[in-house]
């Protein structure tokens, strides 16, 4: 099972083996609480109709809000509990990045930014290469032209989430590209949520807590010579 709340919204989404079985959004701003349990349920009850073993629950681990994180990442722990399941955690941000990398050719160098908004012109980023290698860690974001400059002289890079709209008059470069409506979604994080149940890497339920925006301190961009 697939949990994503880590923004406005939420989706659930049910995977075996590469195949999507099952998936509901609600782009519902402030409705998570509601509608993910809703959700929830109807995706427990497709994998119990079909006799369907859950070995594991993936979750969107942030950054984003505090509510919505809290409400999704309770929810997973409570399944793995009662079903004795794995817990993946899976980074918002690369979460956004997986609809781009399998609907659309990029160049081989090709660099991703996604972003998550903030209020004036902070944006939460990091910067991934094609194969989502971590090129630069998440972290906060005061934006303006020159704050993405050392990747955009040398790649195209790409940008993308409900952060980029609001960067695009800043960043003017001849290398950016802006992606429209890319959302964090459920049914996108079975790729990675796949490589993480290959690699054996879990997350322990017990510890386990998210990335929250308020855990990043905004960094204001170096002036270039």
């Amino acid at each position: 099972m697939h949990i994503e709340s880590a923004t406005d919204g939420c989706s659930v989404a049910v995977s075996e083996e590469g195949q999507l079985l099952f998936h509901k959004e609600d782009h519902t701003e402030h409705n998570n609480a509601v509608t993910l349990g809703v959700f929830v349920d109807e995706a427990l009850s497709l994998i119990d109709s079909r006799g369907l073993e859950m070995t594991a629950v993936a979750v969107s681990e942030g950054p984003g809000s505090y509510t919505g994180l809290r409400i999704g990442v309770s929810m997973a722990k409570g399944i793995c509990y009662s079903r004795n399941a794995g817990l993946i955690a899976v980074p918002t941000l690369k979460l956004l990045c997986v609809p781009l990398l399998l609907n659309e050719e990029l160049p081989d160098d090709a660099l991703l930014c996604p972003m998550i908004d903030a209020r004036r012109m902070e944006v939460y980023s990091a910067i991934y290469d094609r194969g989502l290698a971590v090129v630069r860690e998440t972290r906060a974001d005061i934006v303006d032209e020159n704050t993405y400059r050392l990747y955009l002289d040398s790649h195209v890079v790409y940008f993308l989430g409900n952060g980029s709209g609001k960067c695009r008059q800043s960043i003017a470069h001849p290398n950016a590209r802006f992606v429209e409506d890319c959302r964090p979604l459920a049914r996108w994080m079975f790729p990675l949520a796949e490589r993480s149940v290959s690699d054996g890497v879990y997350a322990d339920v017990a510890y386990f807590e998210p990335f929250y925006l308020k855990d990043f301190i905004a960094v204001k961009p170096k002036r270039l010579i």
